[in-house]
């Protein structure tokens, strides 16, 4: 195998069209809960200086009215994504007055669950049904939950490379179905290896003690005598874990990453079919619908995974219809935390390393994974988020137990054929990433999560992330925002709020009609594709 794909790499390098080959198409979303001065939840509305969150490209808000998302277009340039990625943030620190933004995946200080306020876009009917959905991820895992931010790195090949590797490897197919076909292994080996992420860029080891209020089962030690913040010793991703975005009642789920219709088929049935515990939740409450419907997951997006096949869709079009007509466009990793200690949550090295990583797990092979193997990988995943900097920590193969540093010490090897290929066609530096990491697997120390720890361990989770709140909000104001750039985003906001008004003036049903046909689209006959005999 390694000789196949020094094999593969080489051609590549030799390929005249090389430099436009590997030109990885990515953009970010990075999650951050606006706070006040005192660290608690910000209970004002969006600023409307930042636009409309129903409509703004790089601005919006996921599950709380204070749980702001930046998004950068895509590009094909390091620098230039970092660089968006700054402008957000800075623009947005000048809109918040005396407000910061929290810098750690696990959130502040929190009082009672209904004190979280969900995401208002708007009266129009696409805006209540992103409203709904959110009341009902609040009835379904709490409102706690929703508070947790991290970043999802969107990833894909540019369309050229699928030709070119269509024709290295002699493949016939469809060139749509080629690239789904190997999206669909990337996401089986990325299964297989995920573990090395979470370890190397988790910093997640602990929580405030009021995220904790009502679980008296999280199994988690106080850092303090006060018991104000609590964590696990060696943990990599709180947040990756039972904590966080790991649903029990999903469980029941099992996706299978085989053929994109088994997926599609699998999660269309938990959308269309009821599930008898959601359906004591109220339907309307005080004038306003509670979830979209009582079934396992009200959309494709609240299956949560730490990775997801994805294609663009229209206005008004489930993603998961969109997948299953149109094939996998590019994936979406989500099992990113923010790093506090940087200004952006990440930074250059950290971007090569996942495009390095990711190009790995397409380009190798990847057998058909089986439910026990998936059951295994879990595990894995698990063991690291909970012990991932424990010494010796050892994990599963197929065939034996080995330890996480000399597995991840293997791929950081495998990894050096690619970083060289691309250090000399597209930009200096993936080498000088490796290297970083590679650093991390040979000294724990290093990882986010045990400075993270280390932090806690002096004060408190919250008081230390407090303090890093104010000193990244001080560090961009003491920077200057380029006047076009500034006039710019409020061109976007204003732009945005009109686009808002518009989509509002443009409603001609009601919303219980609205909310029937988008639900029905997931009851289509092409959502359902025929099974070979």
């Amino acid at each position: 195998m390694k000789k196949r794909i020094a094999a593969l790499l080489d051609a590549l390098a030799q390929d005249p069209k090389a430099r436009t080959l590997l030109r990885f198409q990515r953009g970010i979303e990075k999650e951050a809960l606006r706070i006040d001065p005192n660290g608690l939840l910000a209970q004002t509305a969006h600023p409307k200086t930042l636009g409309s969150p129903l409509t703004h490209a790089s601005i919006t808000t996921d599950y709380s009215e204070a749980l702001l998302e930046f998004i950068t277009p895509v590009s094909d340039s390091t620098e230039q994504t970092l660089q968006q990625l700054h402008n957000i943030h800075r623009y947005v620190y000048d809109q918040l007055g005396d407000e910061l933004l929290w810098t750690a995946s696990m959130p502040c200080a929190l009082t009672a669950d209904s004190d979280i306020p969900v995401a208002q876009y708007g009266s129009s009917n696409s805006a209540r049904l992103k409203t709904v959905y959110r009341y009902g991820l609040g009835h379904r895992y709490g409102r706690r939950m929703q508070t947790i931010a991290g970043i999802h790195y969107n990833f894909s090949l540019p369309e050229s490379f699928w030709p070119w590797l269509q024709s290295y490897t002699q493949n016939t197919q469809d060139v749509n179905d080629f690239r789904t076909e190997r999206y669909l292994g990337l996401i089986r080996n990325f299964q297989r290896w995920s573990w090395l992420l979470v370890y190397l860029f988790g910093a997640s080891p602990a929580v405030c003690s009021t995220f904790l209020k009502g679980r008296k089962d999280h199994g988690l030690e106080p850092t303090d005598a006060e018991h104000n913040s609590y964590h696990l010793p060696y943990a990599t991703s709180l947040r990756m874990g039972g904590l966080g975005y790991n649903s029990d009642t999903q469980k029941s789920l099992q996706v299978c990453y085989n053929q994109l219709d088994t997926y599609v088929d699998t999660l269309r049935a938990a959308i269309v079919e009821p599930h008898p515990a959601y359906s004591d939740i109220p339907k309307i409450l005080d004038g306003e619908y509670q979830q979209l419907s009582d079934c396992l997951l009200q959309i494709e997006n609240e299956f949560y995974s730490p990775i997801r096949p994805k294609r663009v869709s229209r206005s008004g079009e489930p993603s998961l219809h969109a997948l299953a007509l149109g094939g996998i466009e590019y994936i979406e990793v989500r099992c990113i935390d923010l790093n506090p200690f940087l200004p952006t949550g990440i930074d250059a090295p950290q971007i090569r390393f996942l495009d390095l990583f990711l190009l790995y797990c397409l380009l190798k092979d990847s057998p058909q994974c089986t439910f026990e193997e998936q059951a295994r990988l879990a595990d894995n995943f698990s063991r690291v988020v909970t012990r991932g900097r424990e010494p010796d920590l050892e994990l599963s193969t197929p065939s034996e137990r080995v330890s996480l540093k000399d597995w991840g010490l293997n791929i950081m090897t495998e990894l050096e054929d690619f970083a060289a290929t691309l250090d000399s066609l597209i930009e200096p530096g993936y080498s000088e990433a490796l290297r970083i990491q590679r650093q991390k697997l040979l000294d724990p120390e290093l990882t986010p999560s045990a400075q993270v720890s280390q932090r806690v361990q002096q004060g408190s989770f919250f008081s230390a992330a407090l303090n890093q709140a104010r000193n990244i909000k001080t560090e961009f104001l003491t920077q200057p925002l380029e006047e076009s750039i500034r006039q710019r985003f409020e061109a976007e906001a204003a732009q945005s709020l009109k686009e808002q008004a518009a989509i509002e003036a443009a409603d001609e049903i009601s919303f219980e009609e609205f909310l029937r046909r988008f639900l029905d689209q997931y009851r289509l006959e092409s959502l359902h594709p025929k099974h070979p005999d």
